[in-house]
């Protein structure tokens, strides 16, 4: 376990450089007295760290220092050799270059080694966009991505799940895939906002360059702000009364969205959380006779009005 640790101490200074004790002891589990011992340890074996003390110190290697470590264990291999679809990493251009990149990884790996690799590679396949994934590139998609690399400011066109548009000046951050859909999170009026890239009507890039926080950490805002977010998409709850028959297309069309208050023989009462009051009459309407709006009531007259729209249309066609 202290030759792994030691290893990573390498290569958390050669990736970020100076670390305090105190960062260095939280990112690896351990007390600041262990870390103390392990760059002791470093410096006796050849490592040329350093120490610095007061305000400002911390843990450093030489700058001119470079590990090259290829002691990887069998789980490292199999975390790198995982098969994966490359379909998101397609739509941001970098598809090649990871695939280059494994194969470079698979060159510099002993030879006892690489067998692994295949092992892995066809046990396991994670495929993450889902299966309706709209590959067809939006026409402002490589702009949209000019302006996060390069911190230019963006004038889009945005419509809202109530279906109004507004035009809005952005500061865009960062790009987020979550299920195959791409977002957008950007900075207006002073404050971070996420938005779904495909309501974008369209974007342009102005001739403005933007300074960005410099404590955003995309990762800590994004798991901080995801149950938010989920909240804020789903922010049209609703009660529906259905057949037990009808539940399991029920649960696959609202996965994590909904919950169970009752049931009563062959019908479940369940509380689902949408969108918009649109996309429940969808689902009312797919379920059919094996459901019952229970509230709210304007969800109801809804489901009627449509009904009775779509039979009077039918009549006079």
């Amino acid at each position: 376990m202290r030759a792994d640790r030691l290893v990573s101490i390498t290569l958390l200074l050669q990736t970020r450089g100076k670390m305090t004790m105190q960062a260095l002891a939280h990112e690896l589990g351990v007390s600041r007295r262990t870390i103390l011992r392990d760059v002791d340890a470093l410096s006796l074996v050849g490592i040329p760290v350093y120490t610095d003390g007061g305000h400002g110190g911390g843990v450093a290697l030489d700058e001119h220092y470079r590990t090259t470590l290829t002691g990887l264990g069998e789980a490292e291999i199999r975390a790198l050799f995982i098969s994966t679809s490359s379909s998101l990493l397609d739509e941001l251009g970098l598809g090649e270059a990871a695939e280059r990149s494994l194969l470079k990884l698979l060159a510099a790996l002993p030879a006892p080694q690489q067998p692994s690799v295949e092992h892995i590679r066809q046990r396991i396949y994670i495929d993450p966009p889902w299966w309706w994934h709209d590959s067809t590139p939006l026409p402002f998609w490589d702009a949209l991505q000019r302006a996060v690399y390069e911190d230019w400011r963006v004038r889009a066109l945005y419509e809202h799940y109530d279906g109004t548009v507004a035009e809005r000046v952005l500061e865009p951050y960062s790009l987020v895939a979550k299920s195959s859909l791409w977002y957008l999170i950007a900075r207006r009026d002073g404050e971070l906002r996420t938005y779904r890239v495909s309501r974008f009507h369209n974007l342009a890039v102005l001739d403005e360059h933007f300074e960005r926080a410099a404590d955003f950490d995309l990762a800590s805002y994004w798991q901080a702000h995801l149950q938010t977010f989920a909240a804020e998409l789903a922010e049209y709850s609703f009660t529906l009364r259905v057949h037990q028959r009808r539940m399991n297309f029920a649960r696959w069309l609202t996965p994590g969205r909904y919950e169970v208050l009752a049931t009563d023989g062959d019908w479940v009462t369940a509380r689902f959380h949408y969108e918009s009051m649109d996309l429940a009459t969808m689902l009312v309407f797919g379920l059919g006779a094996d459901a019952q709006v229970i509230d709210p009531p304007d969800l109801g007259q809804a489901v009627i009005d449509a009904a009775r729209n779509l039979l009077a249309q039918h009549d006079r066609a």
